[in-house]
This record gives C-alpha cells, sequence and structure tokens, in this order.
C-alpha cells in the first residue's frame, strides 16, 4: 500500500477512462503509456450492471497485462460492493465523488488506498480521519484552483488530488495552488479520439500533462 500511495505522489497523474469500449480499452492504455501516464483509473457505473461489469473486466486487464507498468484503480466507487468486486478485480485504489467512511474504512481494512471526494472543509477532515489517503477535491474546475487553495490553507496537512474538468488551461493553477495531483478524464482520454481510433491524440495529450507536472515539481 505505502509503495502505490508513493507512486501516485510521484506520478501525480491519475487517468479517468470513463466509457470506453472494451475492445479499444488496450489501446488507450498503451497511449497513456507511451505518453507516460501510468496511474490508470477505470470508473464503475452506479445504476448500469452491464457497464460495471465492463469496468471490472478492464481492471482485470491491467492487473493481468500491465502488472509491470500500470498503477490500476477503480473510480466512482459508492457501494461497498463495488468496492469488494473492485479490489477483487485488481484495483489498488478506490476513489469516491463523495466522503463515507464506512468505504474508506473497508479499503483500508484490505490494504489498499482509499481516495473519497470533497468540496468543503468538513468533508475533508472527515475523510482524513477517516483513513483517507489523499481527498478527491470535486468538482474541481467548477469550484475553481482559488477555492481549492483557501480550503486547504488551515488543512494543509491533508493531500488533495484536483479531480473533474482538469485541462491543460487549468491544470498549472492546480498544482501551484497546492495540489498534491489531477485526476484527468476527458481533457485526457479524448473521447472523439478514441472513438476515432486516434490513440497518438491520447499520447500527445498525456505528453502535454507530464510537461506540466514535471515544470510544476516541487
Amino acid at each position: 500500500m505505502k509503495n502505490i500511495k508513493r507512486r501516485i505522489k510521484q506520478e501525480k497523474i491519475i487517468a479517468i477512462v470513463r466509457g470506453v469500449e472494451k475492445d479499444k480499452f488496450k489501446a488507450v492504455v498503451e497511449a497513456l503509456l507511451a505518453g507516460g501516464v501510468n496511474c490508470i483509473e477505470v470508473t464503475m457505473s452506479p445504476g448500469d450492471s452491464e457497464k460495471t461489469e465492463s469496468a471490472l473486466k478492464m481492471i482485470s486487464i491491467l492487473r493481468d497485462n500491465y502488472s509491470d507498468s500500470v498503477c490500476p484503480g477503480a473510480g466512482t466507487v459508492i457501494t461497498r460492493d463495488h468496492l469488494n468486486k473492485a479490489i477483487s478485480a485488481g484495483a489498488e485504489y478506490v476513489i469516491s465523488p463523495s466522503t463515507q467512511p464506512d468505504l474508506i474504512e473497508a479499503a483500508k481494512n484490505l490494504d489498499k488506498i482509499a481516495i473519497p471526494g470533497a468540496a468543503t472543509p468538513t468533508e475533508a477532515v472527515e475523510a482524513e480521519q477517516a483513513g483517507a489517503d489523499f481527498v478527491k477535491f470535486f468538482p474541481a474546475a467548477a469550484s475553481g484552483s482559488g477555492y481549492m487553495k483557501a480550503l486547504q490553507g488551515p488543512i494543509s496537512h491533508i493531500p488533495f488530488l484536483a479531480v473533474g474538468g482538469i485541462s491543460p488551461e487549468n491544470a498549472e493553477d492546480f498544482l501551484k495552488a497546492g495540489a498534491a495531483g489531477l485526476g484527468i478524464g476527458g481533457g485526457l482520454v479524448d473521447s472523439e479520439a478514441v472513438n476515432a481510433e486516434r490513440f497518438d491524440v491520447i499520447t500527445e495529450k498525456a505528453e502535454k500533462f507530464k510537461e506540466i507536472i514535471e515544470r510544476n515539481r516541487g
């Protein structure tokens, strides 16, 4: 678990894979790796069992085919059942849009990284006290980097990952505001590029985000 936490801190980017068809998934993973992005979250779909099963299969693909290169995780985890299934499929960290202490405790009991979502000081402190390894500041772009910086002021010991609407235009603002890392969905795993099988576009976007990360280290 410590190695996974250290890796997320070092990489500073978690690619969010949502709505990608299973037959294109490996090509997306290869494109992300080619661009230097190794932490990959596959999102669950609460209320849609078929999409959730597909997500679990993709997490298993990461475990079975990319164990030496990819740090696999599951996103939009809001039930204990989905948490258990995601971890059984190979997820090393679970990310939620909200703070649910019972899910944080369940993840920690299974020796996995817990990343609950928060948008207020109360939620962030509750998450940290329940054992969260990181707190997902969500929705980041809608709230703004200024709000995140102010939020962290009195609770700077809590590491925030900025997630939701992260783009090349605002990524640096969140890093300068104190984000420990970024969760990036459509700004990185471009659905139009995936549908067109222009996986080179994803590699280019990954490289651009990596440049931003390297420019803002320290």
